[in-house]
């Protein structure tokens, strides 16, 4: 069950404070005698208000300085969330040109490709010349004989050479021919190299990306748990801050209803309904005044049951 301060300053002052004050008789003591009593009486009440209000300063101090803490935190919670917002977004602009840029390699590997598909046939192409080519050559051997009657019977060849001259011009076509499918070759063989070389290293390219995509995202789901923890500690804080915050203003509304439950009696000068601290002072005050009369009231009391009980004393003997 929670201390409530106001139901205690309250049993206390119907208890001990509302007693109805008999006339005091202290005339057997002397003025100085009253004079050094008050004055001790008026230096404990000081002594013990002074106490009271040095420990209230301290409280007031702690919660000040514990307002500064956790507006402090606050601040440095803020900029570590406008940091790893900024972090986010950089690295959703990475991943975003990492992508734009694998799909124009993928373009550039696909244009390669049909250049590629084009050059082999091209090769079919030439491939099919020289076969055609080579052909014609057999053919021609083989009617070397029909070349000759031919030589005999046409009118467009009068000698052999005209022949050989029509062979080395065919024979020179067949050479060039051979070496310009050597170069396609050499050159096919060149793209092919390069092409996969450029695949192996944007494979290679690829793979590593992947692995930075996957860290990146391993230290997102890390960051995002520590941002969680963050959110969680600062619910936390605001919830023991508004904590303290309702319990100090209950023990100001305890004092301020037991300073006007106190003030009835007391009649003392106007007070600020926020200056706990005096109200607190006036109500000390005051209970060390009532007890001190209680007390001197009991002793009397006391005093006058000895003495009625010697007078019968005496009577009966």
């Amino acid at each position: 069950m929670p201390f409530s301060l106001e139901e205690y300053f309250r049993t206390t002052y119907e208890e001990r404070l509302l007693v109805k004050i008999p006339e005091r008789e202290d005339d057997h003591l002397t003025p100085a005698t009253k004079l050094l009593e008050k004055r001790r009486e008026m230096k404990e009440v000081e002594q013990a208000l002074t106490a009271q209000k040095e420990e209230f300063q301290m409280k007031m101090e702690s919660l000040a300085q514990r307002q500064e803490e956790l507006e402090r935190k606050e601040s440095t919670l803020k900029e570590s969330l406008l940091k790893f917002d900024k972090f986010l977004k950089e690295n959703d602009s990475k991943r975003t040109r990492a992508l734009r840029k694998a799909l124009e390699e993928k373009d550039a590997k696909q244009m390669k490709e049909n250049e590629l598909a084009n050059l082999h046939a091209e090769i079919k192409a030439l491939e099919h010349e020289r076969d055609t080519i080579q052909e014609t050559l057999d053919n021609h051997v083989q009617f070397q004989k029909y070349m000759d009657s031919v030589l005999e019977c046409s009118d467009e060849f009068h000698e052999i050479r005209e022949i050989t001259a029509r062979h080395d011009t065919l024979s020179s076509t067949y050479n060039d021919l051979v070496e310009q499918e050597m170069r396609n070759q050499e050159a096919i063989e060149t793209s092919r190299q390069q092409l996969a070389r450029f695949t192996e290293e944007k494979h290679n390219e690829i793979m590593s990306r992947n692995n930075q995509l996957s860290s990146i995202q391993g230290r997102l789901t890390k960051a995002q748990s520590r941002s969680h923890a963050l959110e969680s500690n600062w619910n936390t804080i605001q919830t023991t801050a508004a904590t303290k915050t309702l319990e100090l203003g209950r023990i100001r509304m305890a004092t301020l209803n037991l300073f006007n439950l106190v003030n009835t009696q007391m009649k003392v000068p106007f007070v600020e309904e926020d200056d706990s601290t005096t109200q607190l002072q006036k109500v000390s005050q005051y209970i060390q005044d009532l007890s001190q009369i209680t007390a001197d009231i009991r002793k009397q009391e006391q005093g006058h049951s000895s003495t009625a009980g010697g007078g019968n004393t005496a009577t009966t003997y």
